[in-house]
C-alpha cells in the first residue's frame, strides 16, 4: 500500500476508533477489565477492627506503635491482541471483509486500553508466528499498530492457532487481557488455550461472515479454499447441499461453544455484516456483571 494512502487510512480508522473508545467503550472496559492484582500503596496507623494480618511489623517495630499496609488495587493492565492472519480472514460477501473488521477491532480495544494507561502489544500468527509488537503504551504506537494490520502481508496462508496460543503463553511472563480475533476455523488448539487461560485472562473475538453459515441459490460455482487453495465445484441450487453446508457450520459453532465454555473463556461472535458495537458491548457488560 502506497504511504500516502496508508497514512490517510490510519487517520481515518484512527478519528471512528478513537471516539467510539472514549464516548462509548472507555467506562464499560475500565470496568471488565480489571488490573491483575493488590499493590503495596502506604502504611497508616493500626485502628482498632483492622485485620492483624495487615499490620507491618517492620514499621511497627520502629516506631513502637502498630501500623498497617494499605493496598490498592493495580489498575494498569497489559493487553495483548491475537490476530489471525491467515488466509481465510480475506473472505467477506457483505459490507466488508474479515481482515477489515478485525482492524477497527483492534483499533477500538487498543484506543479503550491506552485510555486505561494500559500497555498494548499484538501478535500475529499463520500456522506460523509472523509477527510480534512487544506491549507499549501512547498513541503512536497504537497508530504502528494499526498500519501494521492495514499493510501487513502474512507469508503463509493456513491457521495454527495451537501455534500462536503456545508462543503468547511463553513470550509474554506477567498476567494479562489477551483477545484472540479469528474465525476459529482451526481444530486442536483447546489444550494450548486451557493453558494460556490459566496464566492469562483470554477473551474469544470470533470473527465470521453470514456466507459461512448458509449459501444462497445461485447454481453451480466454484470455491476456493482461502487457505489450502483446494478448488471445488458445489452445486448451491441443492437442498441436500444447503442443509448439509448449515448444519456443518452449526456443529462447527456448537463445537467452539463447548470449547470456550469448557476453558473458562469469555467469547462473542462479531459479523462481517453487523455492528461490532452491541457484541462487544454485551460482553464487556457480562464480565462487569460478574465482578
Amino acid at each position: 500500500m502506497e504511504t500516502t494512502e496508508l497514512i490517510k487510512k490510519v487517520r481515518k480508522i484512527e478519528i471512528k476508533t478513537r471516539g467510539l473508545s472514549s464516548q462509548i467503550f472507555s467506562g464499560e472496559y475500565h470496568s471488565a477489565f480489571k488490573g491483575s492484582g493488590m499493590a503495596f500503596s502506604e502504611v497508616r496507623e493500626y485502628v482498632p477492627g483492622d485485620p492483624i494480618r495487615a499490620i507491618d511489623w517492620n514499621v511497627t517495630a520502629r516506631f513502637n506503635k502498630p501500623y498497617v499496609k494499605i493496598f490498592e488495587e493495580e489498575r494498569e493492565l497489559t493487553v495483548m491482541l491475537l490476530v489471525d492472519v491467515s488466509g481465510s480472514r480475506e473472505f467477506g460477501t457483505k459490507k466488508q471483509l474479515k481482515e477489515d473488521l478485525i482492524t477497527e477491532i483492534c483499533a477500538v480495544l487498543a484506543f479503550s486500553a491506552i485510555q486505561n494507561n494500559d500497555k498494548v502489544g499484538i501478535i500475529f500468527f499463520s500456522d506460523k508466528i509472523e509477527k510480534f509488537i512487544p506491549p507499549k503504551k501512547g498513541r503512536s504506537h497504537i497508530l504502528r499498530i494499526i498500519r501494521e494490520l492495514l499493510d501487513f502481508r502474512p507469508e503463509n496462508k493456513k491457521t495454527n492457532l495451537e501455534e500462536g496460543l503456545r508462543y503468547f503463553t511463553n513470550v509474554i511472563k506477567k498476567r494479562s487481557t489477551a483477545f484472540i480475533l479469528s474465525d476459529f476455523i482451526d481444530t486442536g488448539f483447546e489444550d494450548a488455550l486451557k493453558i494460556a487461560n490459566k496464566k492469562h485472562d483470554i477473551v474469544a473475538l470470533r470473527i465470521y461472515d453470514q456466507r459461512e453459515q448458509e449459501i444462497p441459490e445461485i447454481g453451480m460455482i466454484q470455491f476456493k479454499d482461502a487457505e489450502t487453495g483446494e478448488m471445488r465445484w458445489i452445486n448451491t441450487s441443492s437442498k441436500k447441499v444447503q442443509k448439509s453446508f448449515r448444519a456443518t457450520a452449526l456443529q462447527h459453532e456448537a463445537k467452539l461453544k463447548d470449547i470456550f465454555t469448557k476453558s473458562g473463556v469469555d467469547y462473542t461472535r462479531i459479523a462481517t455484516h453487523e455492528s461490532y458495537i452491541k457484541p462487544l458491548m454485551t460482553l464487556f457488560k457480562k464480565r462487569e456483571s460478574r465482578r
